[in-house]
């Protein structure tokens, strides 16, 4: 099934290089641009090969492919390798999964390190032109209600390499001014395959045992994956302006959504309506903590995510300004999102 319906009638350029490629956003990516016929040749490098990945969906879209084509190597260390065709894209979706925020080896080590050496590679491929997935975690402090404009007081360790690595491939651009730089900072990013708290708050809601954490009113920023791909496609590919050589831009909703909102959502794609309580944020987290302890010693995974319901219960506004200044034309709603979510991919939506 195709990833997007911007097909436009410009021949497939050479080939593109995403590093972190068989990642969630990568994955899509990579998708996205064969199947709307952008490139031919689409190379994902990544430690993860395909056949690594826990979720048998996102294994299903990146195998047997003729447009795609896996690279394991390590972003940290020099990549050697170099495809056989000119390299007219590279993107850095390099990222941890989940649990690792506040790992600040971890953290830098990946950041930092993948940042220099995916520039460096770029550099000897000649490639003019980068993508680089950041986050929202560089406002920290400063990121309720900001736009790209406020300024960045990063509190957590993927926050500050974050920042620094946007830095490098600041550098990076500014070596040759005909370099194009697009730096993405998204809030959340949900989808099919999915590991993140939306894919559990769907498969809670779904099947009946989501609470509200406290707060139903809390604002939530987020962006369907697909929406994230054809944003960062469409700021790539913007007829050139002073000032274009490095475009950032936050990645969210055109509309600030609530918890509430998700949920009324998830519930219309679904075609369920149920009346969800609302119990104290403390006292779920407590239950759902004392779940995962006794679970542990049986190697299993209980239906409540004390991590999930703590981030849930955390406002989080990363305003789009950019994006809508520049008249970019938003597909997906909220709800659209989950209607096309569901359409992808029915067995997440089992109750």
């Amino acid at each position: 099934m195709a990833f997007g319906s911007d097909r436009r009638n410009r021949p497939a350029s050479r080939c593109a290089v995403l590093f972190g490629g068989t990642g969630f956003v990568g994955g899509f990516f990579a998708r996205y641009l064969v199947d709307n016929g952008h490139f031919e040749k689409v190379y994902l490098v990544d430690r993860q090969p395909v056949t690594a990945l826990s979720n048998a969906w996102r294994q299903a879209q990146l195998t047997h492919h003729p447009g795609l084509s896996v690279v394991v190597a390590d972003v940290r260390e020099p990549i050697d390798w170099m495809p056989p065709e000119p390299v007219t894209l590279v993107a850095n979706f390099v990222a941890l999964p989940a649990g690792y925020d506040r790992d600040t080896q971890a953290q830098y080590d990946t950041n930092l390190r993948g940042a220099e050496q995916v520039c460096a590679w770029a550099t000897r491929a000649r490639c003019r032109r980068m993508i680089f997935l950041s986050s929202a975690s560089p406002y920290g402090l400063a990121s309720q209600g900001g736009a790209e404009d406020a300024l960045p007081m990063p509190v957590t360790p993927c926050g500050a390499s974050k920042l620094v690595a946007e830095y490098i491939h600041r550098l990076w651009q500014a070596e040759q001014p005909s370099r194009r730089l697009v730096i993405a900072r998204p809030a959340r990013v949900f989808g099919p395959g999915g590991t993140d708290d939306i894919s559990w708050l769907v498969r809670a809601v779904v099947q009946g045992y989501f609470c509200y954490p406290g707060n139903r009113q809390v604002t939530l920023s987020g962006l369907y994956v697909r929406e994230l791909c054809a944003a960062l496609w469409w700021a790539l590919e913007r007829p050139a302006r002073v000032g274009d050589d490095v475009i950032l831009f936050n990645a969210s909703l055109a509309s600030a959504s609530t918890l509430a909102d998700y949920v009324e959502a998830i519930q219309g794609a679904a075609g369920r309506r149920r009346r969800v309580a609302t119990l104290p944020g403390h006292l779920l987290v407590a239950m759902a903590t004392l779940a995962e302890l006794a679970a542990r010693p049986f190697g299993t995974a209980p239906a409540f995510g004390s991590a999930c319901l703590r981030r849930l219960a955390v406002a989080t506004e990363n305003h789009p300004a950019w994006l809508i200044a520049q008249g970019y034309p938003f597909q997906y709603s909220l709800a659209s999102a989950f209607v096309d979510w569901r359409a992808l991919c029915p067995e997440e939506w089992e109750g």
